[in-house]
């Protein structure tokens, strides 16, 4: 045996499957709380972390799952990037779990595997007419004006009326995108397809679908205020959805994130009556050439078919909701001709080989981050879970801070009880996995390939006066991080 393989308190080996903010957020609080906490447990303060990621670039959700007019949450990935640049984390992107390597090899070359591999899957949805031709899902859309690797070149515009279904922020995404104006878009890192995609959408018209009321609202301020302002979109919303009662108003100022949605949603009420009075005119003043609906108490209930197999319109029912928040439905039905649908009524976390899912909760099976055989099984000892992958697709990118937290506490807690103060690799020296990688043909791409692939957007950006323009790729990704 090596030196390394008998030494108890050599640095612990620990793989991350998801270069998202999940996993590096998790990596980089593994090495500061083995830093404060190792000692006292008995475990050492040293440990060196390899990142996995399927796709050629790290930052998953960052890169590929915000909206490209969120530049502000986007500078996000520089905090990533700083973590990255660690030199005990090491990127190893461009290998696929389950395929360039499966989860024994990874147990045998470290103390710990940790998964971290977020959602790319829309939840599907359950209505007649799901099946129709110009229906799809929000991550399919995401994917696209994101850039993802895997998605299509092009996008099927036609629609010059659309319905968007759902009420959290990835809906309001959407809906944003499939009203805005190309041009709009320039200062942003979208390629070069999706800018002339977008300027050729002929959709004048959207439909926002909410089910329940603006005291429940899911999604951000932030959305809100961007919803508003739109250039050359006039906002219509139905004035009877905001006659809340006192109860109502008073549950919802209990919270504060609450109370400031629904004190903005009375701005864009007073705002939209203005509109009304003035004509077609969006907020700056200026003549609109969309309309943008906004229904709350609408429950989608079925997507109508046109005749030809293609979506001819929606029918929904009227809802109504407690001050609670439990809904229940009236039996008043509407329906709005539209040609596209799109439902954003959550992700579903990708499933990983080999690893239990639980199909309920739309999650690894894990009791507070440690893997299960079973959503009710026993533990799978140093396989661990964190992000969507741990607690289902909710919360915003900051809430995998606090998953991390808990999922590397269990971590240190687990090595402190266990004989061999967590070191269980039988292969734990740093070249066992390019080794092994390298006999496959596998060849990682490292944090200074991402760099490559990243000054190589910037350049083409400035080539044309703007900060960044997105590679899409992938084998174009791969040739410029091998340099």
């Amino acid at each position: 045996m090596s030196e390394t393989q008998t030494n108890p308190l050599r640095p612990l080996r620990v793989a991350v499957v998801g270069a998202g903010p999940a996993g590096v957020y998790a990596s980089d609080i593994l090495l500061r709380q083995l830093q404060e906490e190792g000692e006292a447990l008995g475990i050492g303060t040293e440990a060196s972390v390899d990142i996995y990621e399927k796709l050629p670039v790290p930052f998953g959700l960052v890169r590929y799952g915000v909206a490209p007019d969120h530049p502000a949450i986007k500078f996000i990935a520089g905090a990533l990037e700083k973590t990255l640049d660690n030199p005990n984390i090491h990127l190893m992107a461009n290998v696929e779990f389950g395929r360039d390597i499966t989860l024994d090899e990874l147990q045998e070359r470290y103390d710990a595997v940790l998964f971290a591999t977020g959602a790319v899957e829309d939840r599907p949805t359950t209505l007649p007419g799901r099946e129709l031709e110009g229906v799809y899902g929000a991550a399919e859309f995401v994917e696209w004006y994101d850039g993802y690797p895997t998605a299509p070149h092009e996008w099927p515009f036609g629609a010059q009326s659309v319905a968007v279904i759902g009420g959290g922020n990835v809906a309001m995404d959407v809906a944003r995108l499939l009203m805005r104006n190309a041009d709009d878009l320039l200062h942003t890192d979208i390629p070069d397809n999706v800018y002339q995609g977008i300027a050729s959408n002929p959709a004048t018209e959207l439909h926002l679908f909410i089910r329940r009321g603006p005291a429940q609202a899911k999604f951000s301020v932030q959305e809100l205020r961007e919803m508003e302002k739109l250039p050359g979109v006039q906002l219509i919303i139905n004035e009877e959805d905001f006659d809340l009662d006192e109860e109502t108003i008073e549950v919802a100022g209990k919270d504060k994130l609450t109370r400031q949605m629904v004190e903005e949603l009375f701005v864009i009420k007073e705002m939209a009556e203005d509109m009304e009075d003035d004509g077609d005119t969006d907020f700056e003043g200026n003549p609109a050439t969309k309309r943008y609906f906004i229904h709350f108490y609408t429950d989608p209930v079925e997507i109508l078919d046109d005749g030809n197999g293609h979506v001819g319109g929606i029918r929904v029912e009227r809802t109504e909701v407690d001050p609670h928040g439990k809904m229940s439905r009236t039996g008043e039905f509407e329906e709005y001709p539209v040609q596209a649908v799109y439902h954003a009524i959550g992700y579903k976390p990708a499933q990983v080989v080999g690893i239990p899912y639980d199909e309920q909760k739309y999650t690894l099976c894990n009791d507070t981050g440690r893997v299960l055989t079973a959503p009710d099984g026993d533990v799978i000892a140093g396989v661990y879970a964190t992000g969507w992958a741990k607690r289902g697709p909710v919360g915003l990118i900051g809430s995998t801070k606090s998953d991390a937290l808990e999922t590397v506490h269990h971590m240190l807690q687990d090595w402190a009880a266990s004989e061999t103060h967590g070191r269980t690799a039988v292969h734990p020296e740093p070249e066992a996995a390019m080794s092994l990688l390298a006999e496959r043909g596998v060849q990682p791409i490292d944090f200074a390939g991402w760099k490559r692939v990243d000054a190589f957007e910037r350049a083409r950006g400035a080539e044309v006066g703007r900060e960044h323009i997105k590679v899409v790729d992938p084998d174009q990704m791969r040739t410029i991080a091998k340099g």
